[in-house]
């Protein structure tokens, strides 16, 4: 017997966009829903943990039928009751250094920044496929007027690898930021939360052993949570970054890759 499989699946961790959600088609497949219900039938508590605000998380929520335990959201910065949907922890920082430096490094980017439960204050329009919730046009006084979970730079017109090279070996005020692989997208959270760290407060509230940790994911703001997990799955259109950090890649989300990992593991650790 493998050491998967001495180990059942009792925290499982699902990032969103890319790994449970299909970013081309945005949708969530039956094959998914069904896997997911597996999981929650066989003890497991399923977690999403995903960039996304709180107000682009809870329809997910609904989709997986996750009506129990807790969301993730913001990278870590927000976690919600997935019962109550109501927020229980908050974490924020100062978005106005953060705003002055990206705003010369990415010239044009728009912003945006969370109002958890309620929408974003921004810069700029946002496609409503990328920024979820209500948006309120804000000059940057505004904007930067109050602490927040969670800042969004958009670099329209570039790629994420520009964003990538500009953003090498900078080091933002009292934060960690992400780039995202889909787009030049740049989110900024409070400095040393992220979904790994976020997820091991709950797995020790939980009472899980590390062993029995899941994590899927396909994206830089996965890492941290894929080298968290017992055991990790990198989805397989993952960045190489993320494949590095993962125990074993999957097919990608227009495969199901998520339902053949799901599956594996549950296999294998039947008794």
């Amino acid at each position: 017997m493998s050491a998967t499989a001495m180990h059942r699946p009792r925290l499982v961790a699902l990032d969103v966009d890319g790994t449970v959600l299909d970013p081309e088609t945005q949708t969530v497949s039956t094959g998914v829903r069904e896997a997911v219900r597996r999981v929650v039938d066989a003890g497991g508590h399923v977690i999403v943990a995903t960039g996304r605000s709180m107000l682009g998380t809870l329809p997910i929520l609904d989709e997986l039928g996750l009506h129990s335990g807790a969301a993730l959201c913001s990278n870590g910065a927000v976690r919600v009751d997935a019962a109550t949907r109501e927020t229980v922890a908050v974490e924020t920082f100062d978005p106005a250094p953060v705003h002055e430096r990206l705003s010369a490094l990415l010239p044009g980017s728009n912003f945006a920044a969370e109002q958890v439960g309620t929408g974003s204050l921004v810069t700029g329009w946002f496609p409503e496929a990328l920024l979820h919730g209500p948006q309120r046009p804000a000059d940057v006084d505004e904007l930067v007027g109050r602490r927040v979970p969670r800042l969004i730079a958009h670099w329209a017109g570039h790629t994420p690898d520009e964003a990538t090279e500009v953003l090498a070996g900078v080091h933002l005020p009292t934060c960690t930021y992400t780039i995202d692989h889909y787009a030049a997208w740049v989110t900024v959270v409070p400095e040393g939360v992220t979904k790994g760290a976020a997820l091991e407060k709950l797995r020790t509230e939980l009472g899980v052993a590390v062993e029995d940790t899941f994590a899927a994911g396909d994206g830089d703001n996965d890492i941290q949570m894929l080298e968290w997990a017992g055991h990790s799955v990198a989805m397989g259109q993952a960045p190489d970054p993320v494949r590095a950090a993962a125990a074993e890649v999957t097919d990608t989300v227009a495969e199901d890759g998520l339902v053949m990992a799901l599956d594996r593991w549950l296999r294998l650790s039947r008794p």
